[in-house]
């Protein structure tokens, strides 16, 4: 009993502080929406039976799946060969990883302004090349905002699932090798479970993220590809319409939470050691 209640005691004050600054906020944030006078949930229907907000929501589901489903892909074979370099070799791999974490949001950004504009350098190679005869529209579309999501999200997976990968004891998968699997089978039966939890919690983080993002869509998506974020900041900042945009930070939450809780079952199911 003792133990039980010097361990509520130490939790406590963490407690606390997640209760009065995360909490609370979004609690009262979320509140808001069921006080209109045209009935509790008159926000969310307005919101749902707008084409324009549904579309917004969807783009939304469709770039962050989207970005998470590359940077999964990406993400786990890059960690792979992180994990499996010698030292020296993985201290400059790891450095090369974590260097485009030190530049800002909006200056990787604008990067890809340069990178993927009319004058940029991809249409500049293009048409140097003769590829083609024109420059290429790639702003302002649903592929530069996901390319340009993807280079910013690549990283942290990466650093998610290196831990993960290097815990995976060599004798394991040389084990695996001498029982006669090949290297498509060990990967899949031994490697790939073995890894579950890392590209769970990698995926997480890269869906909150993208989910949520503002600087990138707006820049590289404009009014053309409005998302979640921009949406908000739209009807918060622009049109004044707090009740609008704490509907769209409750919607935000609720799906967030749901996404979390069925990559959490699914890791459940695929992870050896859950069971």
């Amino acid at each position: 009993m003792l133990k039980r209640f010097a361990g509520w005691t130490l939790a406590a004050p963490a407690t606390l502080v997640v209760a009065v600054f995360l909490i609370l906020p979004v609690a009262a944030t979320i509140a808001t929406t069921f006080a209109e006078p045209g009935g509790v949930f008159s926000p969310y229907i307005a919101f749902f039976n707008s084409g324009f907000r549904r579309n917004v929501l969807w783009r939304t589901l469709q770039i962050s799946l989207a970005t998470t489903a590359i940077s999964l892909v990406i993400g786990f074979f890059a960690a792979y060969v992180v994990a499996r370099a010698p030292g020296r070799l993985k201290s400059i791999l790891i450095i090369a990883a974590v260097f485009p974490l030190l530049t800002g949001v909006v200056v990787r950004s604008f990067a890809w302004l340069i990178i993927l504009g009319k004058n940029g350098i991809l249409n500049n190679t293009l048409t140097g090349l003769g590829l083609i005869a024109e420059p290429l529209s790639m702003l302002y579309t649903q592929g530069a905002v996901i390319v340009a999501m993807v280079y910013l999200f690549v990283p942290l997976m990466i650093l998610t699932l290196v831990g993960v990968l290097e815990n995976i004891p060599e004798d394991v998968i040389q084990a695996s090798s001498s029982l006669g699997a090949s290297p498509a089978a060990t990967f899949r039966q031994v490697i790939f479970p073995l890894a579950v939890p890392g590209l769970i919690v990698g995926a997480v983080l890269v869906f909150t993220g993208s989910f949520t993002a503002y600087a990138t869509p707006q820049l590289l998506g404009g009014e053309r590809q409005m998302v979640m974020g921009t949406l908000m900041y739209q009807r918060a900042m622009v049109a004044f319409d707090w009740v609008g945009a704490s509907t769209i930070a409750a919607i935000m939450v609720v799906i967030t939470i749901t996404v979390v809780l069925a990559m959490s079952r699914v890791a459940r199911r695929l992870n050896p050691m859950a069971t």
